[in-house]
């Protein structure tokens, strides 16, 4: 079985911050599941929401992606 690719660090983001899967989920109006899959990289967001989860989170939204380079 593949290697599963992680693309979103939107789990270490909430955890930096102290906040839950469940309360992002409250301030993106998305489904606790929907925010779930974010976090174990099973799905990822549309670029509109990465965006939405920055603001809310009050961080740069380049901080929710991981790094392709040095």
């Amino acid at each position: 079985m593949a290697e599963k690719k992680i693309y979103n660090r939107i789990k270490a983001v909430l955890a930096e911050k102290g906040k839950s899967n469940n309360w992002l989920s409250q301030q993106t109006g998305k489904n606790i599941t929907t925010v779930s899959r974010w976090c174990t990289n099973d799905m990822q967001p549309t670029m509109d929401t990465l965006f939405t989860i920055a603001a809310v989170l009050d961080v740069d939204v380049r901080e929710l992606l991981v790094r392709t380079k040095g």
